[in-house]
């Protein structure tokens, strides 16, 4: 990657702030994502697929756990929407999610509340089961066994 990797850039210092401010701008930022027309939302989601193997994981982990809390708080069809628009991503382009520990977001799924997991993994099933039997594969191949075991999906 020669150019500049501003997303990554963006995702590290919105990690490294205090909870406080980390939160709000966070949320005003999901907000502004479900105002967007599809095709932005694809390239933020691009974006955020390019940038997070490139960022440490232990701030990648700060900020993906508080993007599941705020997104906890959405609508079901906020979450279905933002959920589904990376699930589209990663079934039509896989390599992109390779280079992710998938372990480790999963271990991040785990540290959230029973109700928020109830949350985000009955929304991921939803979309899922709605997902033809190829696309299903697909998706399968990229996420840890554990994961799909321990959010029935």
């Amino acid at each position: 990657m020669t150019e500049p990797n501003y997303a990554g850039n963006i995702i590290a210092n919105l990690a490294n702030l205090p909870e406080f401010l980390r939160k709000p701008i966070l949320k005003k930022r999901l907000t502004e994502f479900f105002s967007m027309p599809q095709e932005e939302r694809k390239e933020i989601i691009n974006n955020a697929l390019q940038a997070g193997p490139t960022i440490q994981f232990d701030k990648f982990s700060t900020l993906f756990r508080t993007w599941l809390e705020i997104l906890c708080n959405f609508s079901e069809e906020q979450r279905s929407l933002m959920f589904t628009t990376y699930i589209n991503e990663i079934v039509n382009n896989p390599q992109k999610i390779i280079l992710f520990n998938l372990d480790g977001i999963f271990e991040i799924y785990l540290l959230l509340n029973h109700e928020q997991q109830i949350i985000i993994s009955s929304t991921l099933k939803k979309i899922i089961d709605s997902l033809s039997n190829d696309l299903k594969k697909r998706l399968y191949l990229v996420i840890p066994e554990r994961a799909r075991i321990e959010m029935r999906i």
